[in-house]
């Protein structure tokens, strides 16, 4: 089931981050490498938790879109505004959960709901080594357009492409 938030008080945040885990250890990691692991991990989540309070939430348009599957989250992405349209950011689909198609059904009940609303173009930044994600945003209409992802911030990142659909 398609949970659509647009404020942290819409949302399980600790639910949120079992979805997130692996990419804040992998992020924690890289940040305070000399913090135990524990550590590591609280201290990812409170810049988590205080981005979404401070930063994407107060974006006019940021909509976080939760796959919920008995009661638990396995897949998150955020939307907001970008170029165009809007940008489809942080796709992922908890550890445990994943190789079952939650990501792909939340992909296609959020660009029905964007339908829903209009439609528009939807963009995305996904890593090149990415086949999975790669994979499914082929099979849901994506094209590459770009070789680089170029961030709201102006920010680039070459080891991600972008891929647009018409919604």
């Amino acid at each position: 089931m398609l949970i659509i938030a647009r404020s942290l008080r819409e949302l399980s945040f600790g639910q949120l981050m079992q979805v997130y885990e692996e990419g804040n250890l992998e992020n924690a990691a890289q940040l305070w490498p000399d913090a135990p692991p524990g550590q590591q991990l609280a201290m990812a989540e409170q810049e988590f938790y205080a981005y979404l309070q401070q930063v994407f939430f107060k974006t006019p348009g940021g909509v976080y879109c939760i796959w919920e599957q008995e009661h638990t989250y396995v897949s998150a992405l955020r939307l907001e505004p970008y170029r165009d349209g809007l940008l489809l950011e942080a796709l992922e689909t908890a550890p445990g959960q994943r190789r079952r198609g939650y990501a792909r059904s939340l992909l296609e009940a959020t660009l029905a709901w964007l339908k829903e609303r209009g439609g528009g173009y939807l963009y995305s930044h996904v890593g090149k080594k990415n086949t999975a994600s790669l994979g499914v945003h082929g099979q849901l209409g994506f094209e590459r357009i770009s070789e680089l992802a170029v961030y709201a911030d102006g920010s680039v990142n070459d080891c991600c492409c972008t891929l647009r659909r018409k919604v």
